[in-house]
């Protein structure tokens, strides 16, 4: 079509109608698929969400943290609280019960009242559920984390609760912590976070253990 007889007004917008195509094409089109192509390529497991599968079939993803609790004496009713399943490694707390659609916080400060005795009452929750002092309870045990989605639990917290997962699975406790020593992940880079156990991928492997 020849447009140097066309308006200049005309003229422009059909100049940016065309680059509106072309990019549309480019960042919309081609630009997802090249990256898309690249990390199924180099990156299969993490570009389909880090799935964990078990005879075959997905039971959960290691970049979202899950409970591990008991079956709910009343299923329907939404006010029962879960009770942590002491065979298996528990997560830190969650503001949102580590539902992906509630994902956030509780946003209460840290000299909130309703935090400080909150995290009072999962101190004592949890070492009386892990046979240890409260003093001894680590900080992530009883605070949640941003998202309340984290996977992550300290070194320290993983093998506070060694003992009790060993004695109620009937396992050796040395198999048990040395199963923690094999799930210990460094620091990004070397220098990013902090040492840390993905207690998802933890109890997937627990499960194994006979």
């Amino acid at each position: 079509m020849r447009t140097h007889h066309l308006p200049p007004l005309l003229r422009q917008h059909l100049a940016a109608l065309r680059m509106l195509l072309v990019f549309t094409v480019l960042t919309g089109v081609a630009y997802p698929l090249v990256v898309t192509g690249i990390a199924e390529t180099a990156f299969p497991h993490r570009a389909n969400g880090s799935l964990m599968t078990t005879n075959g079939e997905p039971v959960a993803s290691s970049l979202l943290g899950q409970n591990f609790a008991l079956p709910k004496k009343n299923p329907d009713d939404p006010e029962e609280e879960l009770r942590p399943d002491p065979q298996w490694f528990q997560p830190r707390p969650s503001a949102g019960g580590y539902d992906p659609l509630a994902s956030g916080a509780s946003n209460l400060g840290p000299n909130n009242p309703r935090l400080m005795t909150a995290v009072r009452q999962r101190r004592i929750a949890v070492a009386a559920f892990d046979g240890v002092s409260p003093a001894s309870v680590p900080v992530d045990a009883v605070t949640a984390s941003g998202s309340g989605l984290d996977p992550a639990i300290s070194p320290a917290y993983a093998y506070e609760q060694v003992t009790r997962v060993a004695k109620t699975r009937r396992l050796a406790p040395a198999e048990v912590r040395q199963l923690v020593t094999d799930h210990l992940q460094g620091r990004v880079l070397g220098f990013l976070g902090q040492e840390n156990v993905n207690v998802v991928e933890l109890n997937h492997d627990l499960a194994g253990l006979v």
